[in-house]
């Protein structure tokens, strides 16, 4: 007879401690906040109200953006986590050579590795009425490159990287056993693929569509910058209401109508992936070397493809580089290494503090989605579900009502934490913690529980377990989140431009206020800067990865051998 939830945890008290912290981190910097928040919006001179919210349902261009941002975000998911399976697909399953993937991943992570807005700042400098393409090359004059459609193409671009990073260790660990057996029971490739190795990837696919959603419902800056007046969206329409009118109560409302979509599709991705069965990495002997599940048409297909998407991305961020050297992009082309002069004289504090900032929240943002994400995948105990779906509110609410929320929450007594790095970094492990929740869970969904449940029959207990069979399986999904996290750590501003202060500031707050003040060389140079800094990080994280991989790999042998 199998123990009760509470024998099991007052057999294990690690877990029992692990749980009780998680609960306590999540109510402080996730609940609330966003209860602050609300009482802010729905309470008025101590009496509940819901005259914020009557505002905007009975504006009707408020209605317009609401659905708008609802369109953009679900084209931004399908066609983003569509592109980022297909590089993923290519780089693991098309026998490219190793220095072709080296340059496809460096490519795809240039959007990711930037501030949001700078995939923009391309565009205009490309497609604008001054742009290099419409305007000097098709002699295109007064073109227009606003609305809806540079906006998604822009969006898709910056986060696709993030289903490529979630997908490709997804489809590497498939046992080629698996797929080969459909192969030589006479089905095709195409069908081995359609009924074998897509739904094998459903809870990664799931999961990047709502990362992907999500962060474009969160996403103000590209729009802010690409999608004018014509295509209004919520997020936008929130921040300038808070920045240009100061109606903190007005831009929380309209924040707040995002949060209902973002929960639904959360729920949906979750109904949706629980209906099927998942496991391909178990105990047993399974192929090492990659099914060969590609034509060469579909396999030179698949590279075009890629390498043309790569080729325009490398285009986009040369051009930022160029208006990084020169005095005034499209008026003085004469060289000049002034902008980069004022970023490491004026910008260097600024690139201190955001530098120590990422360094404090990376490491605590990659331990905590990986163990939550273990606990709620492997684990029972009451509210599994509900830490689950708390755990992901911060990524799925806009940037601009989180940032409030915890400007409000940590302001004032009882707990004051504005104007200090700590709230910055809750703000970032809280919030952008998440990919590793996903990515972890996506991951122990592929893993066949006989692997722990070997270990704890020897005497192994649930954090001995955790540490020395699974967390070696689920290094790729740690490292992705790790990635992911010092990544948001210097490029995000959504949310941390409303908790910086004079004591600590971030370099995206200062490439935004460049751009505000129309210096765009200057800010390009912070752009360059920051792109290097995270290649050489990510670069590093790569190479210990791969002998964490290797030792790991050693570690579960020995078990099995046992």
């Amino acid at each position: 007879m199998r123990p009760g939830v509470g024998a099991r945890l007052r057999a294990e008290p690690a877990l029992a401690l692990a749980i009780a912290i998680l609960w306590v981190l999540i109510a402080l910097f996730i609940v609330y906040p966003i209860a602050m928040l609300l009482a802010r919006v729905f309470v008025e001179d101590g009496h509940f109200t819901l005259t914020g919210i009557a505002a905007v349902l009975t504006d009707r261009h408020q209605v317009v953006a609401f659905w708008n941002s609802l369109l953009l975000g679900t084209l931004v998911g399908v066609i983003g986590t569509a592109f980022g399976f297909i590089f993923a697909f290519a780089a693991t399953r098309c026998r490219l050579s190793p220095t072709l993937i080296r340059l496809i991943d460096v490519a795809v992570l240039l959007p990711l590795v930037s501030p949001p807005f700078t995939m923009a700042i391309g565009y205009i400098f490309s497609f604008g009425a001054r742009g290099l393409i419409t305007y000097d090359l098709l002699g295109i004059k007064g073109a227009g490159v606003y609305g809806m459609t540079s906006t998604m193409t822009a969006e898709a671009a910056t986060y696709f990287p993030i289903a490529y990073l979630a997908l490709r260790p997804m489809i590497a660990a498939i046992d080629s056993n698996i797929e080969g057996m459909a192969l030589s029971l006479g089905a095709s490739r195409w069908r081995v693929f359609r009924t074998v190795t897509l739904p094998l990837c459903i809870p990664g696919l799931a999961n990047s569509f709502l990362l992907l959603f999500a962060a474009s419902l969160a996403d103000f800056a590209t729009p802010l910058i690409l999608a004018g007046n014509q295509f209004p969206v919520l997020p936008t329409q929130a921040f300038l209401q808070i920045t240009g009118l100061f109606d903190l109560r007005g831009g929380a409302a309209l924040s707040l109508m995002l949060l209902v979509p973002a929960l639904l599709v959360f729920v949906a991705q979750r109904y949706w992936v629980g209906r099927g069965h998942y496991v391909t990495v178990t105990g047993k002997g399974a192929g090492q070397a990659p099914f060969d599940s590609v034509t060469p048409v579909a396999r030179w297909t698949l590279v075009s493809l890629c390498v043309a998407v790569t080729l325009f991305i490398v285009y986009l961020y040369v051009l930022l580089l160029y208006a990084s050297l020169v005095v005034a992009f499209g008026a003085n082309e004469a060289f000049t290494l002034q902008h980069y002069r004022v970023v490491f004289t004026e910008g260097l504090r600024v690139l201190g503090d955001t530098l120590i900032i990422a360094a404090i929240a990376t490491p605590l943002g990659g331990f905590y989605g990986v163990l939550l994400g273990y606990l709620v995948a492997r684990k029972r105990f009451v509210g599994r579900t509900t830490m689950e779906i708390t755990s992901m509110v911060n990524y799925a609410l806009p940037g601009t009502i989180v940032g409030i929320g915890y400007l409000i929450a940590f302001n004032d007594p009882p707990i004051v934490l504005a104007g200090g790095a700590l709230i910055i970094i809750a703000c970032y492990v809280f919030r952008y913690g998440a990919t590793g929740i996903r990515t972890t869970i996506a991951m122990m969904q592929q893993l066949d529980r006989s692997l722990e449940e070997a270990s704890e029959s020897l005497g192994a207990s649930s954090s001995t377990t955790f540490r020395r069979v699974t967390l070696p399986l689920i290094l790729p999904a740690f490292f992705a989140g790790l990635g992911v996290m010092f990544i948001r750590s210097m490029t995000a501003i959504s949310a941390t431009i409303f908790v910086v202060s004079l004591s600590w500031t971030l370099v995206t707050v200062k490439i935004l206020e460049n751009m505000t003040e129309l210096a765009l060389g200057v800010a390009a140079a912070f752009s360059v800067v920051v792109v290097a800094i995270v290649f050489i990080v990510i670069f590093a994280i790569g190479r210990v990865l791969r002998r964490l991989r290797a030792a790991g790999a050693s570690a579960v042998t020995g078990l099995l051998a046992t």
